[in-house]
């Protein structure tokens, strides 16, 4: 490496923490309308499918027509954020500490699963635009 060369910026590093830290905010409507409430109000289980389909496309348009540079990482790490706050949340608010210990893989594994697909489909909508 010469002097001038910066030295490759690491995965983590490059990531937008804001942007993924935000759109794991927006999913947590859906665990907010039904503490406070609002789902059985609205219609179960109508409400909580509306609501997931609605984060999943705001997620993939906001970063389907942004530059993000690792959509799929950043929706993926999205998605596990959002697991992560649902399972304190749920553990601790609603249900107890046996859903945390045996609900907490299966969680985590369908927000990553989540996430990747609305990732894949936000890569695509890059593409489309021409920004990859």
């Amino acid at each position: 490496m010469t002097s001038n060369q910066q030295p490759p910026e690491s995965l983590l590093h490059s990531l937008n923490w804001l942007l993924i830290v935000g759109l794991a905010g927006i999913a947590l409507i859906r665990p907010l309308f039904s503490i406070v409430g609002l789902s059985d109000a609205l219609g179960k289980p109508a409400t909580p499918i509306v609501l997931t389909v609605a984060i999943s496309l705001a997620w993939i348009l906001i970063v389907g027509l942004t530059k993000v540079r690792r959509p799929v990482l950043t929706l993926v790490l999205a998605g596990l954020l959002y697991g992560v706050v649902a399972i304190a949340t749920s553990g601790l608010a609603l249900r107890g500490p046996l859903v945390v210990i045996f609900g907490s893989v299966s969680i985590l594994i369908t927000n990553l699963i989540w996430g990747a697909a609305c990732g894949l489909l936000a890569v695509l909508l890059q593409r489309l635009r021409g920004v990859r």
